[in-house]
């Protein structure tokens, strides 16, 4: 099972998108645990993650989220974010993690 971390400026916006792609996870019967944290907590949020997400809100933060992490780290596409695109999040998942 892999864990994917959102990170957004709260931790609350990012909460629709997870119930999505939580959906989608399933419908593709993909194995995968989601949670949404606010990027202030990605030190202790990410310590077991496979990937981390981080809403676009946040993209500022990408070079030190990356540098502090070392799993695979990417902004997710505004459009998907805010059309709350749960496919084509699972897409951007499964790119990063090579599946």
């Amino acid at each position: 099972m892999r864990r994917v971390v959102l990170l957004c400026a709260a931790g609350m916006s990012t909460s629709l998108l997870v119930t999505k792609i939580q959906a989608e996870a399933q419908r593709q019967n993909y194995e995968l645990s989601i949670e949404a944290f606010p990027v202030a907590k990605y030190a202790e949020a990410t310590q077991d993650a496979d990937v981390v997400l981080l809403g676009p809100q946040i993209r500022y933060e990408l070079n030190r989220i990356k540098a502090a992490v070392s799993v695979p780290v990417e902004a997710i596409d505004m459009t998907a974010y805010g059309m709350m695109d749960g496919p084509k999040v699972i897409a951007q998942i499964k790119a990063l993690l090579h599946d």
